[in-house]
């Protein structure tokens, strides 16, 4: 048997595998009143979507089609992209970062019904993403950090080290996450405040030194994330004009620079910890650590759920590796990556999308009154949270359409690299079949950890 088919086969075991000891740990999906089929069905369901994706890639799809996407203005794209836009936006962006510090240390304590938590970690770190993937770079129009350096003219004052690449934008990323997830000070608006405050100050001391933008691309964790979420946008601006592109189309020119598969690796594994901590597999092990609660062990597991995903990915490019005419499995890897994009974007869209929907209505009332001072700016200062706009089981369909979705576009995009990469249809299919078994893993655990999630 060879080895792409034992991988392939390898991947489907550990599908059915997860598949089927998820309802063992995950009974909660059942409150999803009267799904019309058994839950793990949906997990074999996406696998074999994949499985004939992949078939019909490899007869359909015999050359390169992404590599040089193709892109046109908009009507109105000019101004769409003008300079007087983004000094607005800019604006618009720091009057919020002011708001929400203020917020944080003047407004009320309780996390829901405070700007600060609401704003950092639910707008702009969920909706933020959502917009990125549909609208493409408007963090970039509406950077608090990108307008004050450019305001102050910090152009750097030292060439940027290109061997660091965007290692402290991973690592940035990894401590925010960190912040959110294991320490819990994201739920004390004042400790949030504080936090925001450090690192923006951070963050216009690496543009001074380095110059704005070089470290926006290079150091800033949000600027490096929401632009590798962008390009799978139709939307994007250049040279000043916003123009469309073949949806996907910004993902096979991404730059590779060292840390760039780090990076990707963070953004899945740091989703992957926050499903798995709120199941009661995590809560097992949690409490073997001395607590399923505590620092330790939550830094313990996110660490290792990243290790886990980048091992993972690893794995899969040794194997595509030996295939004929393979470059080595760190270049493999980095030529890949932009792949995974799609995949962290599912993660994230599926495992945050009720708590955008739901959690995500007190902007409406905390933005109406941010300090807590009994101010109606907007006149949604006495409105609620409507728990009953998503069902749980509309929730649950378009988790898993999402999963799938993502996947897919993983696929076809693994595939297209392959067909430029190896110059010939049937060593990249035989390539592929590694990446199959990663993608169909990916999907697995995605769908168990929703379940997990959902048991509790």
């Amino acid at each position: 048997m060879r080895a792409g088919q034992r991988t392939v086969i390898a991947g489907g075991g550990a599908a059915a595998f997860l598949l089927a000891a998820a309802p063992a740990h995950a009974h909660g999906l059942v409150q999803r009143a009267n799904l019309p089929i058994p839950e793990w069905l949906f997990g074999w369901a996406a696998a074999l979507v994949l499985l004939v994706s992949f078939a019909a890639l490899g007869v359909l799809w015999s050359k390169p089609r992404l590599e040089e996407p193709r892109w046109r203005p908009l009507p109105g794209g000019a101004a769409l992209g003008s300079r007087a836009v983004e000094v607005v936006c800019g604006a618009v962006g720091v009057l919020l970062l002011v708001t929400a510090i203020l917020a944080g240390y003047l407004g009320p304590d309780d996390p829901l019904s405070n700007f600060a938590p609401v704003f950092v970690l639910i707008t702009f770190w969920v909706g933020m993403a959502f917009a990125s993937v549909l609208l493409g770079d408007v963090f970039r129009a509406f950077n608090p950090w990108r307008a004050v350096g450019r305001a102050l003219q910090l152009r750097g004052v030292r060439p940027y080290p290109e061997r660091l690449g965007v290692w402290p934008a991973a690592l940035a990323l990894l401590g925010f996450t960190w912040f959110e997830l294991v320490s819990g000070w994201g739920e004390h608006p004042a400790r949030l405040a504080t936090a925001a405050a450090v690192y923006s100050v951070l963050t216009w001391i690496g543009c001074a030194v380095y110059g704005t933008e070089t470290w926006l691309r290079r150091g800033e964790g949000f600027s490096v994330y929401f632009n590798l979420l962008s390009r799978i946008s139709p939307l994007e601006k250049r040279e000043g004009v916003v123009g469309v592109r073949p949806l996907l189309g910004g993902l096979p020119p991404l730059e590779r620079p060292p840390g760039i598969v780090g990076f990707v690796v963070v953004m899945i594994g740091t989703v992957t910890y926050d499903g798995l901590s709120q199941g009661a597999a995590w809560r097992s092990v949690g409490d073997a650590l001395g607590g399923a609660e505590n620092i330790p062990a939550g830094t313990i597991g996110l660490l290792l759920a990243i290790a886990l995903i980048g091992g993972f990915y690893r794995l899969g490019m040794a194997g595509a590796q030996s295939v004929p005419g393979s470059p080595d499995t760190t270049t493999l890897a980095r030529a890949f990556v932009h792949s995974l994009v799609p995949i962290a974007a599912v993660y994230v869209a599926a495992h945050y999308l009720s708590f955008l929907v739901i959690e995500g209505q007190a902007i409406r009332y905390t933005a109406s009154d941010p300090f807590g001072a009994g101010w109606d700016l907007f006149g949604w200062a006495k409105d609620g949270i409507d728990y009953g706009v998503l069902s749980q089981n509309a929730t649950w369909y378009l988790q898993v359409a999402l999963v799938v979705a993502g996947h897919v576009a993983a696929l076809v995009l693994a595939h297209d690299r392959a067909l430029a990469l190896y110059g010939e249809a049937r060593l990249a299919v035989r390539s592929q079949y590694w990446m199959l078994g990663i993608m169909v893993g990916f999907t697995t655990l995605a769908l168990w950890l929703l379940a997990q999630a959902g048991s509790t």
